[in-house]
């Protein structure tokens, strides 16, 4: 269709492409519009009324997610946070979206593409630890994220289907903070979660393994 076409009916190219999407006919669907209440954000995909909100869906912010964010990606060592390595350090990088993993000898160095939270208010920085290591963690969500969205399940078991914590999770001191897997692989890399610190499940599968309790992590 030619655009004189279009004006000749009062659209314009963009609203033509825009009701095209509305109508179904865009790569996201329907979906396109709804918007996440836990997080502000929109959200795609189709999660059921009540269920975990990372199940199904994935969520993009177009300020700062349109890519992959590689090119801020920065090195940085153990040395930089804690004048010991004890008995390992993780570093979470928020910026480069990166988890780097020092063992208490440093035999063993990994970095992991993570993914990280939605906003700053949800994001927490400073010095912990690992305090806890759980196979399958439940899920439950927190006074907060329940308040913001009534529907959710008190509590979600591990190993179930609508459990976004994947097959480990490793706690830190500080209370509903993890890291953890997904089964979403479309969060890492992005601002996709409520607090949290997730991997790939084939990487939450190797650092679950190398990492101990009493393992520093800092968050930058």
């Amino acid at each position: 269709m030619k655009t004189r076409g279009l004006a000749a009916f009062g659209l314009s190219r963009r609203s033509f492409v825009g009701g095209l999407f509305a109508a179904g006919y865009g790569a996201l669907g329907a979906n396109a519009q709804q918007i996440d209440s836990s997080t502000g954000l929109p959200i795609y995909g189709n999660a059921e009324q009540g269920r975990a909100p990372d199940v199904g869906v994935y969520q993009i912010d177009p300020n700062a997610d349109s890519r992959r964010n590689i090119s801020s990606f920065r090195s940085r060592h153990w040395s930089d946070f804690f004048s010991d390595i004890g008995a390992g350090v993780i570093l979470a990088d928020i910026n480069s979206k990166a988890l780097h993993y020092w063992n208490g000898d440093e035999t063993i160095y990994r970095v992991y593409p993570c993914s990280i939270p939605v906003s700053e208010d949800l994001t927490k920085r400073g010095l912990t630890e690992i305090v806890r290591k759980a196979k399958n963690p439940p899920w439950t969500p927190t006074p907060d994220m329940r308040r913001r969205t009534p529907d959710l399940p008190l509590r979600v078991e591990g190993g179930d289907p609508d459990n976004p914590l994947g097959p480990y999770g490793l706690y830190l001191s500080w209370p509903a903070y993890l890291i953890h897997g997904t089964h979403d692989t479309r969060k890492i890399g992005r601002r996709s979660s409520n607090g949290c610190y997730g991997l790939y499940n084939e990487h939450i599968t190797e650092l679950y393994g190398m990492a101990e309790v009493g393992t520093q992590v800092a968050i930058f």
